[in-house]
C-alpha cells in the first residue's frame, strides 16, 4: 500500500520576523527542502535588498526558486504559482517535505489555495500601462481606491505593476480585483501553515536595523550594478522595496539618507499589509518569534496534518 504524501509546510509572517531561521529548523527536522515564495528572490543578483540567505548559511539544505531569472524579465503571480507547484510536486514524488518560506503573501496563497487566475486583455493592459507612464502610480492607485478599496489597501501606491493588473481585472470581469483572490481552501488538504508572531514595536526596530545593515552592506552598489544589467527596465524587479528607492537616489531624485528612510517606511507598510493578508486565516498555527519551543510546537502541528 503506498504511503501518504509528505505534508506541504508553509512558513508565513511579516518581513524580519524570523521566518527564515524557523524554515531552516523545520527543514532540518523533516529532512525537507526549502521552496522560496518571495517574489523578488527569484531574481539573480538581487541579494542584499531581498535579504536572500547566502549559500553558506543554508545548512546544506537545497533551496528552490532562487536566482532563476534576470532582472529584465517580468514575473507574474500565475507564473510563480506554476513554478512553485511544479517544484512541490517533484519534491513529493521524491518523498521530500516541501517547506515554503517567503514574504509574498499573495504568492503563498496562490500556491497553497485553489486559485484560478482571471484572463488578460492585451489592449486593456497596454492602455493602462500607458496611463501609468503618463500620470503615475499614485493617480492610478487613487482610481483603484474608488473602485476597489479592499485591493487598494493591500497594494502600495508605488507598485504600478500590481495596480495596473488590478484595474485590468476590474475592467475585463466587472468585479473587484479582491473578488478574484484565492479562497481559503487548500489545493491539497495535507497543507500546514505556521505563522510567526512578533510585537509591532520589536518588528519596527528589526526592520529599521535590517534596512540600515542593507545600506551599510552594499545595497547601493548592488543596485548600481543591476541597473547596468537592466533593472530599471524590468517591470517587476524595479518595483522591489529598497531597489526603487535606491534607483531614485542614483537618478538624483533623493538623497541617500532619504532613500534609506523611505525604504524603512515602505518596509513597515509592507509588513502591515502582510499581516492583513493572514489575520483572518484561521488555518494558521501561530508561534512567537522568540519562543524556545516554537520548532517543537510547529512539528506537533505538522504531525497532525491530514492525508489524502
Amino acid at each position: 500500500m503506498p504511503t501518504a504524501p509528505k505534508p506541504i509546510v508553509a512558513i508565513v509572517g511579516p518581513t524580519a520576523s524570523g521566518k527564515t531561521s524557523l524554515s531552516l529548523d523545520l527543514a532540518e527536522a523533516l529532512a525537507g527542502e526549502i521552496v522560496n515564495t518571495d517574489a523578488m528572490q527569484v531574481y539573480r543578483g538581487m541579494d542584499i535588498g531581498t535579504a536572500k540567505l547566502p549559500v553558506e548559511q543554508r545548512r546544506g539544505i537545497p533551496h528552490h526558486l532562487l536566482d532563476t531569472i534576470s532582472v529584465r524579465e517580468p514575473a507574474t503571480v500565475a507564473e510563480f504559482q506554476r513554478w512553485a507547484r511544479e517544484v512541490i510536486s517533484d519534491l513529493r514524488r521524491r518523498d521530500v517535505t516541501p517547506v515554503l518560506v517567503g514574504g509574498s503573501a499573495l504568492y503563498t496563497r496562490a500556491i497553497l489555495d485553489r486559485f484560478d487566475f482571471p484572463g488578460t486583455d492585451p489592449a486593456v493592459r497596454e492602455r493602462l500601462e500607458q496611463e501609468l507612464e503618463s500620470v503615475g502610480s499614485q493617480a492610478l492607485h487613487h482610481r483603484l481606491r474608488e473602485l476597489d478599496p479592499a485591493s487598494a489597501g493591500r497594494i502600495e501606491a508605488e507598485n504600478g505593476r500590481r495596480i495596473v493588473r488590478a484595474l485590468e481585472v476590474i475592467e475585463i470581469t466587472g468585479r473587484p480585483f479582491s473578488a478574484t483572490l484565492p479562497v481559503q481552501e487548500y489545493l491539497d488538504p495535507a497543507t500546514v501553515q505556521i505563522g510567526v508572531t512578533i510585537d509591532r514595536d520589536v518588528l519596527d526596530r528589526r526592520i529599521e536595523q535590517r534596512v540600515r545593515e542593507m545600506f551599510e552592506g552594499g545595497l547601493v552598489d548592488e543596485v548600481r550594478r543591476l541597473r547596468d544589467e537592466g533593472l530599471a527596465e524590468g517591470r517587476t524587479a524595479s518595483s522591489a522595496i529598497g531597489y526603487r528607492q535606491v534607483l531614485a537616489h542614483l537618478d538624483g531624485e533623493m538623497s541617500l539618507e532619504e532613500a534609506q528612510e523611505r525604504t524603512v517606511i515602505a518596509t513597515r507598510r509592507f509588513a502591515r499589509r502582510q499581516l492583513a493578508w493572514w489575520k483572518d486565516d484561521s488555518r494558521i498555527t501561530w508561534v512567537d518569534h522568540d519562543d524556545p519551543a516554537r520548532v517543537a510546537k510547529a512539528l506537533r502541528k505538522i504531525g497532525q496534518a491530514p492525508t489524502r
